[in-house]
This record gives structure tokens, sequence and C-alpha cells, in this order.
């Protein structure tokens, strides 16, 4: 029989307990609901309740906008982390989102090309938001598990690497968005994809921007677990616009993970437009490690997390200053182009810049002026 909580505290817990949070504000009332931070009862291997614990929910809610973090949503996110990190109560983090098309795509590209284009002052002050949020996911005392529960990609991608472990469901991209947009994924990915998957892999991540399956992220090494999520005739299988037989081609490359082409990519799209999304069995999976992680001596685990952290902070905090400096003295040029694109493009005339034409331009040392950014946009045909 396991003892109650209140027969090991009783005659125990001090008079007044001191609060090590730095500020009492409602997480929520600081974004309008565009984070919640949610406490779930804990439970034990066997199922059954462990009273008066704890797993703490953080949910990015902005589906209008695939989950990309606004700056009032960046400083919830800094508060809620610190706010579970100090909870006695509390065993794990999950983080992750509303809906199952998104876990994040990055910043709010909104905000960013009509308020911090052409402000690097303010984008410099953005940045150490931003560069917060990813030290109180790296620093919280409790282990931290991404729920990628839709595509993560860009900054997304950067503050879920952050954490200690990645479960995906299958129908989810992965992969980063910088040289494509006016950017350079120096929010993390630069200094946590060499560690995590190889200098190589991270070189084709990070510059070519083609977005990964969670298979192939499975494959690499950035995710712990990946389930199926689309069901056809009440049955789960497995994302059908990737080949998922593990099997080498004819070349020696490992096809695992890859996206298939052609018809037969037009015949998996099909499919899933067929079947429905169901996230039980991620919402299985995230439960199932928050109770192995429940079953072990709190600090060490918390030490554990320390130390194994350590190759992603001695990159991270090597490099955040130097990159934030950069990121905002970009959003004179190439940023605030690529972000005004994004967001005045649309999916007819396409959301990217005429990267030629700005090549062309600037090998005849033509300068950064307010024609030049407007001479790159997309635009529909005449």
């Amino acid at each position: 029989m396991n003892p109650t909580t209140e027969s090991i505290v009783q005659g125990t817990v001090p008079a007044e307990v001191v609060d090590h949070n730095l500020v009492t504000t409602d997480i929520e009332q600081l974004c309008d609901g565009m984070v919640r931070y949610e406490k779930r009862p804990a439970v034990r291997l066997d199922g059954s309740i462990a009273e008066g614990l704890y797993n703490a929910w953080i949910i990015l809610n902005n589906p209008n906008q695939y989950n990309s973090y606004t700056t009032d949503m960046t400083k919830a996110v800094i508060l809620a982390f610190r706010t579970a990190s100090c909870a006695r109560d509390v065993n794990a983090v999950v983080f992750t989102a509303v809906g199952n098309k998104a876990f994040c795509t990055g910043g709010n590209t909104k905000e960013y090309a009509e308020y911090y284009a052409g402000n690097p002052q303010e984008y410099r002050q953005y940045m150490r938001l931003f560069n917060d949020m990813v030290s109180a996911i790296l620093d919280c005392d409790k282990p931290v598990i991404c729920r990628v529960n839709g595509m993560r990609i860009g900054g997304g991608q950067e503050i879920g690497m952050a954490a200690d472990f990645t479960v995906a469901q299958d129908l989810a991209n992965f992969g980063q968005a910088g040289p494509k947009h006016g950017s350079a994924a120096i929010g993390g990915a630069t200094d946590f994809l060499p560690v995590m998957i190889g200098c190589e892999q991270a070189m084709v991540s990070g510059t070519l921007c083609e977005p990964f399956s969670a298979h192939k992220a499975y494959r690499l090494g950035i995710s712990c677990e990946v389930v199926p999520a689309l069901k056809i005739d009440g049955e789960f299988v497995a994302n059908p616009t990737v080949i998922t037989d593990r099997y080498v081609d004819q070349f020696g490359r490992i096809v695992h993970g890859e996206f298939k082409t052609g018809e037969a990519l037009k015949q998996a799209k099909a499919q899933i437009k067929a079947g429905e999304i169901d996230l039980s069995m991620l919402d299985e999976k995230i439960e199932q490690l928050c109770s192995k992680l429940l079953e072990t001596f709190p600090e060490c685990m918390a030490k554990s997390l320390e130390e194994l952290r350590k190759p992603k902070l001695q990159a991270w905090n090597a490099n955040k200053e130097n990159s934030r400096s950069w990121l905002a003295l970009n959003m004179m040029n190439e940023a605030r182009t690529g972000f005004r694109a994004f967001n005045e493009g649309n999916r007819e005339i396409g959301r990217e810049i005429d990267f030629v034409a700005l090549r062309q331009a600037l090998a005849q040392a033509t300068p950064w002026t307010p024609e030049l950014i407007e001479s790159l946009m997309p635009k529909a045909e005449d």
C-alpha cells in the first residue's frame, strides 16, 4: 500500500512556503489566452492518479497563424516555463500547441513585417525576449517534452529542439526557413542541429530549408518517438506521403522517411484528405513518457538534465548574443525584404522574393533602397 502524500509530509511543511517566481501575473492575461498553462494530474505507470502531483502543459494557442509566437506570447512562454520549473508539485512539462496543423512555425511574420522590419533597435529588444524563451526551456528544472502536434518549422523547430524529448505525430514536418525568408537559423538551430544530427545534415537543413518528415526526424535523432495520426476506415495508418519501409536504395542511401514523389505522392495526399486526424496515440505516448519520468528521484533527474543538456547549452550560450545583434541589423535589408514578401504574398503569387533578381542587382553593386525592396516583392503576372 502506497503511503499518502499527507502521511509523508504531515508536520514537515514550513508554516510559510517561499514563492520563487519572479512575478505572479496570470500568464494567459499577457497575450489574451494565446499561451495556455495547465496542470494535469500525473499518472503512475499502472494508470492510477498520483495525488497532488501534476504535469504542466504549456500550450501555444494561435492556430490561425500556425501557432507562430508574437512578442506577448514569447513573454508568456518565458513565465510559463519559470512557473513550471518552480512548481514543487510538477513532474514534467509538455510543450505543445492547439490543433493538428502546427506545433509552431516560428516568429509571427505579420508582426515582423509590420513592426520590426526596418527597426533593428526594436528587433534587438525582441530578440532578448526570444533568447530568454529558449534559455527558459533549456534551464527548466523539470524534463521538457515537445509534443509535436503538427509542423515544427523555423523558430518553432528551434524552441522544439531546446526541449529534452520530442514525440511527434507522423503527419508533422520539421525544418528551417531562414535563408528562404530573409534570416539565418541562429535562434538555436545552428547551435543544436550539428550536436543533434551531425554537421552535414545540419548544413542541409539550415541552408536549403527543405522540410522533412517526422519519420526522418526520428531517423536523424531529433525525435524519440513517432506515432501515426491518420485514421482510414477507423484504423491508424502511417503517413502515406512518406516511404516508411526501412531499406537502402541502389546508391546506398537510406530511403526511410523520405517523401514520395509524382503519382504516388498525389495518391497519398488524396488518402489523407479522405481520412481523419486523431492525436489519441500521440497523447498516449506523452502520458507514458511522463509516467516513466515520474518514477525517478527528482533531484537525480534534475542533475541528469543539467549534464545531458550541456552540449546544447554550451553552443547556445557561446553564440546567442552575437546572433541577437546580427539578427537585429539584418532587419534593415534581407529580413526586411523576406518578411514583407511572406506577409504580403499568398499561395497564388508566392511568398518569396525573386532571388535571382536580387543577386543580379547586388552583382551590380545596387544599394539596398526602398525601390530595390519593392521591385523584389512577389506580384501577380500581368
